[in-house]
């Protein structure tokens, strides 16, 4: 399927149609059974409840600001995966220690992941050849940050849990990620991100595994399982760090 809503405009963040691939096409009357679109462009972040690929299209032509509520070992696999695509990755971080012997492995010796203080990551100079996904894991209070996101450069935020920041940093996200929260978040997520009350009810129980991927107009639980290389380096799935 591809990424777009039916009024045309691209769905952000869930499967942008890259240029390596021809068109897809729906008749009109096909287009009622169209829920959020599986792209054929991106990052693999898991499977949907049907078990198809969950794609995130994270190297896009147009700027992505995504939210990630969750912990980091989701923050980590989906910085993985972008490597693999041949994106460079750019992480600023209060947590070096938990980054570094990622940014060692990956690329196998290439240096595809670079690690920051936070506040001193420098311009990426991102292009069509060479697209970067900044993610920023600087806490529950990020300050704003040096790099924005961009043409051929978006932005992963990663928040342990929901602080003062939070509604500012969701209502400017593109892509909103909510891993399992207390009851309260699921209720703020829920009133910020318009999801419907039987989403909110499911976030608090969601397993390490999960996240609800959202916008405010559409949503996908994705269950992400880790390949055997990156549960050598990363472990198990895991919420809380």
């Amino acid at each position: 399927m591809g990424g777009r809503s039916r009024g045309g405009r691209p769905r952000l963040g869930f499967g942008l149609r890259g240029p390596r691939r021809p068109r897809h096409v729906l008749a009109v009357e096909q287009l009622a059974a169209v829920g959020l679109p599986v792209g054929d462009d991106g990052v693999v972040i898991g499977v949907d409840n049907a078990g198809r690929p969950a794609v995130l299209g994270v190297n896009r032509p147009t700027p992505l600001d995504v939210v990630l509520i969750g912990g980091i070992w989701t923050a980590q696999v989906i910085a993985l995966r972008t490597a693999a695509t041949g994106a460079r990755v750019a992480v600023e971080t209060a947590r070096p220690q938990l980054w570094t012997p990622l940014a060692q492995a990956a690329g196998g010796g290439q240096p595809c992941v670079t690690v920051y203080d936070v506040g001193r990551v420098p311009p990426q100079g991102a292009s069509v050849g060479s697209p970067v996904l900044v993610v920023r894991d600087a806490g529950v209070r990020p300050p704003r940050g040096r790099v924005a996101a961009a043409p051929w450069q978006s932005v992963l935020t990663l928040l342990p849990y929901l602080g003062p920041t939070a509604p500012r940093l969701l209502e400017g996200a593109s892509l909103v990620g909510v891993q399992r929260v207390s009851p309260d978040e699921a209720r703020l997520v829920g009133r910020l991100m318009r999801l419907p009350e039987r989403d909110v009810e499911a976030l608090p129980g969601l397993g390490d595994q999960f996240a609800l991927w959202c916008t405010r107009q559409h949503r996908q639980f994705v269950m992400t399982r880790p390949t055997e290389a990156e549960s050598g380096l990363l472990g198990g799935p895991r919420r809380v760090d």
